[in-house]
């Protein structure tokens, strides 16, 4: 009889030993994810040809409502800095902007993402200060080897004189006498000055490419033909698509931050040949 005790204790004692352990894993394994989900982050949000930082405005609020600390930066001459625009201002001045932004903030382990034109410059700042760096995001953006410059990734200068006049490009949704904030006249020089993307930090950053994709339009098409896309993918970035136009940012702001939230985990896969 007591020697039925005494293992009736002993299991129960070994019961209650591996409930303390369970609970302690547990509670390691809960505090893991919540320190994971919790996880917060640095942005540096770049626009495209034309636009300012308000074009980002929504989708910054979204990504400082999860917590994470947000810049969206304006480039030389464009939204509220207009007052500086010049058909001197070049892509290296752009590329400046946003470096010097980084180093007076003192920005580290950044999340740099570019639209559009905003491919170009962050391009440039990949090359300057790739250790200020965590994760770049191209956001249906120009994907430039070094040496090239937008219109090169174009196929050369449109002649039509009356897109480019003044030295700066003019197209259709700039409209002036419309209230603020809207889209601005751009210098030629930002398209036409070749963006350097040679440094080996540079090289080997993690990048995430997205293409906006209309929902009337197909991914695999755009494949084809998207020479961007192709060199992201060469280069073994990651690739993404999400629906909408070319500023889907505006239409789903929401969804991009998300995206961009998502694509933190993202990594290269070995590089393969080059698109020129």
């Amino acid at each position: 009889m007591a020697h039925d005790m005494i293992r009736f204790a002993s299991i129960r004692t070994v019961l209650r030993v591996f409930a303390l352990l369970l609970g302690f894993f547990a509670f390691v394994s809960i505090g893991t994810r919540a320190y994971a989900a919790s996880e917060k982050y640095t942005f540096v949000l770049v626009h495209g040809a034309t636009a300012g930082g308000w074009e980002w405005k929504s989708t910054g609020r979204f990504l400082s409502d999860d917590g994470h600390t947000v810049y969206r930066a304006t480039l030389t001459g464009l939204g509220e800095r207009e007052h500086l625009n010049s058909p001197d201002i070049d892509l290296q001045t752009h590329i400046n902007d946003v470096v010097n932004l980084i180093l007076y903030e003192d920005l580290r382990d950044v999340v740099l993402t570019g639209h559009s034109y905003g491919g170009m410059v962050v391009t440039g700042v990949m090359d300057r200060i790739p250790e200020r760096i965590r994760h770049v995001v191209f956001l249906d953006a120009a994907v430039p080897e070094d040496g090239m410059s937008l219109w090169d990734l174009f196929g050369g200068r449109q002649q039509d004189p009356t897109r480019f006049a003044d030295g700066f490009m003019q197209v259709p949704w700039v409209k002036p006498d419309t209230p603020p904030p809207h889209s601005v006249k751009h210098s030629i020089k930002c398209f036409n000055q070749p963006v350097s993307y040679k440094n080996p930090a540079a090289l080997a950053l993690p990048v995430t490419y997205v293409a906006f994709v209309p929902r009337d339009k197909s991914a695999e098409e755009r494949a084809k033909t998207d020479k961007s896309w192709q060199r992201a993918a060469a280069r073994g970035w990651t690739i993404r698509t999400f629906p909408g136009g070319h500023v889907a940012q505006q239409e789903d702001p929401r969804g991009v931050a998300t995206l961009i939230e998502q694509s933190l985990n993202d990594r290269n896969k070995p590089a393969a040949k080059a698109v020129k």
